[in-house]
């Protein structure tokens, strides 16, 4: 199958799951097939497919990630030992797993084609991992707690892990506890990848996005737990603050110098 071929069978698989799109005709472009087949990935529930769906879909997705160009960590220079500024989308990081910023529902974002990083995650990395989330937080039995972390496989993702954390929600001004719960996301990530024998990890600009949170000071927040936590476990983990916006790539930088 070619990729084409590949994206109309997931949407018509997609689209058979779901009675109300009987009858629903194919987009004509490949832009609209491609945002179409996204917004159904968004809005699938937490359900098993077929062994075909899933081969077909590994395939398309890593032929899509490999599209828009891999970054391996080795090929990255560190601003300071074990530390490491990189600009870029974190679906296309291969490092040994990447921070995704969740909801307290730990089940990625249902919005149809929604700019957050927890929509791309988990559309780059296929529907499996949707289900992982909720077999989880179903032996949980409760939402997340601000502050935690929890990790899964990466499925189709470049990287091995993916380890998922609720940031604060700025609803006003920061508080001392908006703080605290921040920077309590970045020592959990980190606690929970070296209690996985996990080497390297990718941080994203937790709460900054839809959460609110300043984003200088949620830079200065997680900079210096960061460095807080390898100076007293003495740990050796490489850590790489991954940026998308211009103004977070210019912060992070005056900020390690």
């Amino acid at each position: 199958m070619t990729q084409s071929e590949k994206r109309i069978y997931l949407i018509e698989q997609l689209l058979a799951e779901q009675p109300q799109y009987k009858g629903a005709k194919l987009p004509q472009t490949e832009t609209e097939q491609r945002r179409l087949l996204r917004a159904l990935m968004n809005i699938r529930p937490p359900r098993t497919a077929c062994a075909e769906f899933l081969q077909v879909q590994d395939e398309y997705l890593q032929e899509e990630i490999a599209a828009k160009g891999i970054t391996d960590l080795s090929a990255l220079s560190p601003v300071e030992k074990e530390i490491y500024i990189w600009q870029g989308d974190i679906t296309t990081l291969r490092c040994d797993a990447i921070v995704n910023a969740a909801n307290r529902q730990m089940l990625g974002c249902f919005c149809p084609c929604h700019g957050c990083i927890d929509n791309a995650i988990h559309t780059y990395a296929g529907v499996e991992l949707r289900l992982e989330c909720a077999e989880m937080m179903e032996r949980q039995g409760c939402a997340e707690p601000t502050g935690k972390a929890k990790i899964t496989k990466a499925y189709n993702l470049p990287c091995k892990f993916i380890l998922h954390t609720v940031g604060p929600i700025i609803e006003d001004n920061i508080t001392e506890k908006d703080e605290t719960l921040l920077a309590a996301c970045y020592r959990s990530c980190l606690a929970l990848a070296e209690q996985n024998a996990i080497k390297s990890i990718a941080f994203c600009c937790i709460s900054t996005g839809e959460f609110h949170f300043p984003n200088r000071r949620a830079a200065e927040i997680a900079i210096q737990t960061v460095k807080n936590y390898k100076k007293q476990m003495n740990s050796k983990i490489e850590v790489i603050f991954n940026v998308f916006k211009n103004l977070d790539y210019d912060i992070y930088r005056e900020l390690l110098g």
